[in-house]
């Protein structure tokens, strides 16, 4: 198989990730269309994280509505696995309690009616899902591709069971469109009587077929990448902060150059604590209370269970 051929295999075996984890997680929410808007902007922060690993986080999904009829698509989706989520740090009860909660925040009575009881729903389908999961698999030697299709075409029909036509096409379909193209690809890739030439022009017809937005998704990591490898090359050249600011805010707009910035100095930050344990636990001996106290003065718990990669 042609090294083309094995990288569009890779993307399609990322692709199908989704579709082997009940509780995954998705790309980031499109801004809402001209035609409707939010009954109040998904960016107004909730007062408190949910949970704590939810700190510096907001809840996913833009909902929308036109007047108090609320509009089903993945933004709904993206809000309840937001907060399905933190399942292990709350309970059941609690969670469906809080996405209601976040649901009243944003929309009007009518719409958050709407989006509660199909919340039902989806908390039905979920757990009919994940029985689901512990029924035989597909037959023994089945290939990837077909054990992935017959996967998606079984949660198909066991959305009948809990959703309209309509409302399976609003909150699913962009996930299953991402999935069929995987399943696509990952069947190209399977297919032995092709020869690479063919192969590799069903794999670019398939690129051509690609929605817009799961065009996006598919170039994006490409593009930051490519970002990131002239970041280094300025830095080399010896920019500076301001003007690798300036090198991402054209590439990503004034937020996300932001938002990179500060990531740059988390790293940083991390970093710097890191060289320095180094340095002070090599004085320390075999002394475990001296390199615990010393542990605590500069991570926190959850910070300390990553330090095994760097001792």
């Amino acid at each position: 198989m042609s090294a083309r051929a094995l990288w569009g295999a890779a993307l399609a075996a990322a692709g199908l990730a989704a579709l082997w984890s009940v509780g995954a997680g998705d790309p980031p929410p499109q801004r809402p269309g001209p035609d409707v808007s939010p009954a109040m902007p998904a960016t107004a922060p909730p007062t408190a994280p949910f949970v704590p690993s939810m700190a510096g986080t907001q809840p996913d999904g833009r909902l929308h509505a036109t007047g108090d009829q609320l509009r089903i698509d993945a933004e709904l989706r993206h809000l309840f696995d937001y907060y399905l989520s933190a399942l292990g740090e709350a309970e059941l009860p609690a969670i469906r309690a809080g996405i209601e909660q976040e649901l009243a925040r944003r929309l009007t009575p009518a719409a958050a009616a709407q989006a509660k009881r199909l919340l039902g729903q989806y908390l039905s389908y979920k757990r009919a899902l994940a029985q689901a999961e512990t029924a035989p698999g597909t037959a023994p030697g089945a290939t990837l591709a077909a054990a992935a299709r017959g996967r998606l075409r079984a949660m198909q029909t066991l959305r009948t069971r809990y959703f309209t036509p309509t409302e399976a096409a609003g909150l699913f379909g962009d996930a299953d469109a991402r999935d069929q193209d995987a399943i696509a690809r990952l069947e190209l890739a399977d297919d032995q009587s092709l020869a690479d030439t063919e192969r590799q022009a069903r794999m670019r017809e398939l690129d051509r077929k690609l929605p817009a937005a799961l065009q996006e998704e598919r170039t994006a990591p490409q593009r930051v990448l490519k970002l990131e490898e002239q970041v280094d090359a300025a830095r080399a050249a010896g920019a500076s902060d301001d003007d690798v600011f300036r090198l991402r805010a054209a590439a990503t707009g004034p937020v996300a150059a932001g938002r990179l910035a500060q990531l740059d100095r988390e790293q940083a930050d991390w970093l710097r604590r890191i060289a320095a344990y180094r340095s002070a636990s090599g004085n320390l001996g075999e002394n475990p209370a001296a390199i615990q106290q010393l542990r605590d003065s500069l991570f926190t718990p959850g910070e300390q269970k990553r330090l095994g990669a760097y001792e």
